[in-house]
């Protein structure tokens, strides 16, 4: 009975399958009769495969209970609830079931071979009069043709992007698709060849100009959410601040030219895709630093005179990119109509997923804007796996530079940062002759971060009235205390009115590295925080765990993270900032005693005035090109010691003690930051790169890193090598002196101003900056 309700079935569904083939060649029906029936049968085919498939399995299935009946210990194990006897198979069952498997594929063969003359019959015009008799064409210049082809003869129906393009399920329909959609195959010589044909100049580029007016970008920037309302309220609030800026810069830079860019915008934590978490919370005491950044990158860009279009959602993003309607396996319809792509790690993973292949082809005009940093050991993928330092947010293979970071964690990434309030003389005396010095503010808009905190607090209620900005709907959250002067969550400008009444903002050790420190020392407040002992990082905290950086050297040289703002306790310190050990209660009490007697006036670093950020984006938009191969690190030219690698451009210093760009050397006018800027230190075994330029008064420039992977730059410095290799190790160049072995990058993407091991000492490229704008060397602007 089985046997026949298996040839019945399939008796059926042939005859209704070839029946639908057979009728589609009725012409007269329908202009679109053929196309329907022809798909129809394409699935009728897909089905019979299936089939065969299924009965194959079935097979395989009961050649394993025939091998268990013959188990005898696993009939008295399983006897009672596994009754085979009831189940065992006819004489000749297995053999039958073969042979029908075996029938249903050859009708599913005879079918392909139907479906194709008929396709190529109604196709004829289309296909030049040709039948389906394209072969695989074999050309060492398209090694990977064959096997995409065999993909597509699986696959091609796994997204419908494939039939937008045209894919049929044809052999000549899979090489048209990739030859001329994709790149893997070479051109059909039969195909008309107008796409070969010269294109047509590109049309002259606008030169951009200065915007005095922000009225368009809050429009652009759109409604229907809370945090772009907020990022709009910041921009108006800054609005003057920023005009004043764009002029000062236009006049600096006078009548230099400066080519418009077409950038697009795309904020992916935003997206209801990634969840949007922050913009529910806006209102509830959320974190708003990462909206602060992208208002004033917006309106930093529209002021620079370029044009813009800004997304919050996928839809969006689909349509500006030009992603073909499917899944997003195939490339963009037409090319990339952006110079530059900011987004985050969401916007990221979003455009991987729906680019196809253009995402690789135009990942180079990427701008990742990256809070917390990525170093290059989590960047490159396979470094990553092998070593232990994939997470979820890294392995994407981008130049490091690429990332841009809220503060200048390292400058392996380039350091994009964001905007305070500047004030002028008038405000800044008004301030510091209505400050109270017995008045504190708490860093921390949501409860959980005052839970534990009573002991501090209970010191710093002795001496000074502590204010809190606690969200709460209807009743006091339990964590603050009752001595605490709760104000509820303020709108920013009430808040900036009590960090101008304050003498003192006290961080309890989260959130890190937020921008309201900035604008709390802007407003005259000093800025007491915890020192971390031991220092936090990937390694010991679940904070930075799962992040693409471990911390293990900051710009300013000081290693892991040592408090909740390294930035605050490096580059601006004393008397503005403060550092204590929380721990101990007497350096904590002492700390606010001293405070309340000291006089600090309003401070704001230069690089986070609107004017710094200007420029720097400014910079980083006319020199900064990743689709170039001159801006990113060359590759060592020798594989081994054996072989001679380029001369050195460098020379030792007159004092002997660095190298230094030889004055003999020619200069590329294009490479930025300029050459001639590069100094060359050795580090000692327990420093980073960061450390040691920072010692020298320099920053350590990742992209002068070519410049000394060759093995004539440890003669130079006299550094003894008995042997050179190159190998992948983001510590690369450096010598292990004990042992007299030097070693070479091998991996260009891994060159990395972070990092230290005892076993090493580290050859760094260093570089002057300029006063209050470390991003940018003297010269570079």
């Amino acid at each position: 009975i089985f046997v026949l309700g298996i040839g019945f079935f399939t008796l059926c569904f042939l005859m209704t399958s070839l029946g639908g083939q057979f009728s589609a060649k009725r012409l007269g029906d329908s202009p679109f009769t053929i196309r329907t029936e022809v798909l129809g049968a394409l699935e009728s085919r897909g089905v019979l495969r299936r089939m065969s498939d299924m009965l194959e399995m079935l097979m395989k299935r009961m050649d394993i209970l025939a091998r268990l009946e013959n188990s005898t210990d696993f009939h008295r194990g399983d006897e009672a609830r596994f009754p085979l006897d009831r189940f065992q198979p006819a004489a000749g069952l297995m053999e039958r079931i073969q042979a029908i498997a075996q029938n249903v594929s050859d009708i599913a063969i005879k079918v392909d071979q139907i479906l194709r003359n008929s396709l190529l019959n109604g196709k004829g015009g289309l296909m030049e009069g040709r039948r389906d008799q394209c072969e695989v064409p074999r050309d060492p210049k398209y090694p990977d043709c064959a096997g995409k082809v065999e993909w597509m003869r699986a696959r091609w129906t796994s997204d419908p992007c494939y039939a937008f393009f045209g894919v049929d399920g044809t052999e000549c329909s899979f090489l048209i698709y990739l030859s001329e959609v994709e790149w893997f195959c070479p051109p059909l010589p039969w195909r008309n060849r107008t796409t070969a044909l010269p294109s047509p100049p590109p049309l002259p580029r606008v030169q951009a100009a200065f915007r005095s007016d922000l009225a368009h970008l809050l429009e652009l920037i759109g409604t229907g959410k809370e945090s772009l309302s907020f990022m709009k309220k910041r921009i108006r609030h800054l609005a003057q601040q920023w005009l004043r800026a764009a002029r000062r810069l236009e006049q600096k830079l006078k009548d230099r030219q400066r080519e418009q860019k077409h950038i697009l915008i795309h904020i992916g934590f935003l997206t209801e895709e990634s969840g949007d978490v922050f913009s529910p919370r806006v209102l509830k005491g959320g974190p708003l630093g990462e909206m602060v950044q992208w208002a004033d990158i917006l309106a930093a860009l529209f002021l620079l005179g370029h044009s813009l279009r800004v997304t919050v959602s996928l839809k969006e993003l689909q349509s500006h990119l030009g992603v073909p309607p499917g899944r997003g396996n195939c490339p963009l319809t037409n090319p990339l109509p952006f110079d530059l792509i900011y987004t985050d790690y969401h916007g990221l993973q979003q455009m991987k997923q729906h680019m196809g292949l253009s995402f690789k082809k135009y990942r180079c005009r990427v701008r990742v804007i990256d809070t917390f940093g990525t170093e290059p050991a989590y960047n490159h993928e396979e470094y990553a796996t092998l070593r232990g330092y994939r997470t979820n947010w890294g392995y994407w293979n981008l130049q490091p530079t690429q990332f841009m970071t809220m503060f200048p964690h390292t400058p392996d990434n380039s350091f994009m940062g964001f905007v305070s309030e500047e004030l002028n003389q008038t405000e800044k005396q008004f301030i510091k002759s209505n400050k109270v010095s017995s008045m504190a503010v708490v860093y921390g808009k949501e409860a959980s971060i005052w839970k534990g905190k009573e002991k501090f607090l209970a010191i710093l209620n002795k001496y000074m009235e502590i204010h809190g900005t606690v969200y709460y709907e209807t009743q006091r959250p339990p964590e603050v205390p009752a001595f605490v002067k709760n104000h509820g969550l303020l709108p920013q400008h009430e808040f900036q009115q009590l960090l101008r009444k304050a003498k003192l903002f006290i961080g309890f050790g989260f959130p890190y590295e937020g921008p309201a420190p900035l604008e709390a020392i802007a407003n005259g407040c000093v800025f007491l925080q915890a020192r971390f002992n031991p220092p936090h990082s990937s390694l010991n905290h679940e904070f930075f765990r799962g992040k693409p950086t471990s911390r293990e050297a900051s710009l300013a040289g000081g290693g892991e993270v040592s408090s909740q703002h390294p930035y605050a306790e490096d580059f601006i310190g004393k008397p503005h900032v403060w550092t204590v050990d929380y721990n101990n209660s007497e350096e904590f009490e002492a700390a606010i005693k001293t405070i309340m007697r000291t006089q600090v006036d309003p401070y704001l670093p230069y690089e986070y005035t609107c004017k710094g950020m200007l420029e720097r984006i400014h910079a980083y938009i006319q020199h900064q090109d990743f689709c170039t191969t001159s801006s990113s690190p060359l590759p060592p030219k020798a594989k081994s010691p054996a072989m001679q690698s380029p001369p050195s451009l460098l020379a030792l210093s007159p004092n002997a003690t660095h190298l230094v760009w030889s004055p003999s050397a020619s200069r590329d006018p294009h490479a930025w930051p300029p050459v001639d800027s590069l100094q060359v230190w050795v580090s000692e075994t327990q420093h980073a790169c960061t450390e040691t330029c920072r010692q020298h008064g320099l920053v350590c420039e990742p992209t002068f890193f070519r410049f000394l992977n060759k093995k004539e730059v440890f003669l130079q410095l006299s550094i003894t090598c008995d042997s050179t290799e190159y190998e992948m190790n983001h510590l690369y160049p450096a010598v292990a002196e004990n042992v007299h072995e030097c070693y070479l990058q091998k991996e260009p993407l891994l060159f990395s101003c972070a990092g230290y091991n005892t076993k090493y000492r580290r050859l760094c490229p260093c570089r002057d900056y300029r006063k209050g704008q470390v991003a940018l060397c003297r010269d570079c602007l």
